[in-house]
């Protein structure tokens, strides 16, 4: 079996195919049922390790942990806590390229993509807390002789469901500002990218008090067992919309009220003008994509691509040649722009959804299957960067989210056109506008129904700056930081009478 820090070892080429546990109560422990999965490369076929897979009985176990150890750790100062996760911020930091390495190879993605999310991860951390002593509540002057007075008290456990395309990133981003809250958190990571969560909880063994962090990898029944426990009032998923509505429907099964936020998918527009230069407009396409950064597997990421008509030939051109330069390769080759896809799976999904584009009349400009000439990526999940134009509202590739390298294009010549299909979609996510006439662009922007919207920028998230979706984009909101903790709380109210007495 593996010792506590097997996986970061992962991460260099060591302790293959070993048993990877479940960490509950501070320390790294078997899973009851003895379940054990293979934890497979994407790039390569290879087993990295064995991973014990948490059950029903694991989870009870993780709240009767959790539920022991929060009161204590709530009872800490804010200053205290921050402390402590401050620490952690700099002990992931300082093995940003171990977790990047890691994450490259347990999900596929390039490796300086992944080293980049775990600096960033890092940064949430430490921006978390920074500002965790602002949290406080306020002074209502109901009445001339009492006191009335708010504070936000945590929920107790955090249920935190994470994706597979930022494994580090998104497990700092999950429990930061619960823990800053107050809460004990039970984490449960992606079942494609289990490694680096569990060594992020490694790290915590010396630094929060066994039970505060718990983390539980498995599949959809270790999720169900989360959602659906009588004692997690707060859930925090990332996912897919299907997924999420099965989310909210166990929550709503558990017999418990829970407040639950869903960041969940996105078919997002990129809305090019007439007015925008050619290379401007090719250079935030390629960006808004994320071909380079996840392959495609972003859900902020601006796969709809509606195009100024005039500017058609111009910016495809660019485009085109910009995507055949994106190096695709292993994913942790230093040199890799482009990794492959979170599995074979996954792989089998994207290339299904680009058959049907296909068939559907689209017209493929570039990629549309494995890369070519690189007889080393044979065995991985890989799929070229796809591009395809005459896309039309009715075709699949325009309404549903592929999470992939795949880019649609649609023209239009009417503005109103270009809105109604920026919003022909039941998803609200992200959206992008480009435009040299702000009065204009702004008309755009409060036109589009979704919750993250930039004008001349594209896939950027800025720390502060709340992010969630619309419609099925999911409910809820992340970054916010103060506000971000705040959601990890409930407001409890304070009445005092006071008695006045004469001078």
């Amino acid at each position: 079996m593996t010792t506590v820090l097997e996986p970061l070892d992962l991460a260099r080429g060591q302790g293959r195919q070993e048993e990877v546990l479940l960490w509950i109560g501070g320390a790294a422990c078997a899973s009851a049922a003895g379940d054990v999965r293979d934890d497979v490369s994407p790039s390569t076929g290879e087993v990295l390790a064995r991973v014990h897979v948490a059950g029903r009985a694991d989870i009870d176990r993780a709240v009767a942990v959790a539920k022991e150890a929060q009161p204590a750790w709530a009872r800490l100062s804010l200053v205290e806590r921050a402390r402590r996760i401050t620490e952690l911020a700099r002990r992931i930091a300082v093995r940003a390229d171990d977790f990047g390495l890691l994450d490259a190879r347990d999900g596929g993605t390039a490796y300086r993509s992944m080293k980049a999310g775990a600096e960033k991860g890092a940064s949430f951390l430490q921006l978390i807390a920074g500002v965790a002593p602002e949290l406080h509540g306020r002074t209502i002057p109901a009445t001339p002789d009492g006191l009335h007075f708010t504070q936000p008290e945590p929920w107790g456990i955090v249920g935190a469901i994470c994706a597979y395309n930022h494994p580090t990133l998104f497990t700092c981003m999950k429990m930061a500002p619960a823990l800053a809250a107050g809460n004990a958190v039970i984490l449960k990571p992606a079942v494609q990218t289990p490694l680096s969560p569990l060594a992020v909880a490694a790290l915590t063994e010396d630094l929060f008090p066994p039970g505060i962090l718990n983390v539980v990898p498995g599949g959809a029944e270790t999720g169900e067992a989360i959602v659906s426990h009588p004692d997690i009032l707060r859930i925090s998923f990332t996912g897919s919309l299907p997924t999420g509505l099965r989310v909210q429907s166990a929550a709503a099964a558990s017999g418990r009220f829970k407040s639950v936020t869903l960041e969940l998918g996105g078919k997002n527009p990129i809305v090019i003008y007439p007015d925008v230069a050619p290379e401007i407009a090719a250079a935030a396409v390629i960006k808004g994509t994320n071909f380079a950064r996840v392959g495609g597997q972003s859900c902020g990421a601006t796969s709809r691509l509606l195009l100024h008509e005039s500017l058609h030939d111009a910016v495809l051109e660019r485009v085109s040649a910009d995507t055949a330069a994106i190096r695709l390769g292993l994913p942790d080759d230093p040199e890799t722009e482009m990794g492959c896809m979170v599995s074979h799976e996954h792989r089998d999904r994207v290339m299904r959804l680009i058959d049907a584009a296909a068939a559907d009349g689209a017209r493929l400009l570039a990629g549309g299957g494995p890369p070519q000439g690189q007889p080393e990526l044979d065995a991985g999940a890989y799929v070229a960067p796809t591009i395809f134009d005459g896309v039309e509202p009715s075709n699949r590739i325009f309404r549903q989210e592929v999470f992939g390298p795949v880019l649609g294009v649609t023209t239009w010549t009417d503005e109103r056109d270009a809105l109604r299909l920026a919003n022909d979609t039941e998803y609200g996510l992200t959206a992008s506008v480009w435009c040299n006439d702000i009065d204009r662009a702004l008309n755009a922007a409060r036109s589009i129904d979704a919750g993250y919207i930039w004008v001349n920028d594209v896939e950027v998230r800025y720390p502060g700056v709340p992010f969630g979706g619309w419609k099925q984009s999911g409910v809820g909101l992340e970054l916010g930081l103060v506000d971000d903790i705040l959601s990890h709380t409930r407001s409890k109210s304070i009445n005092v009478g006071l008695t006045a007495r004469p001078l």
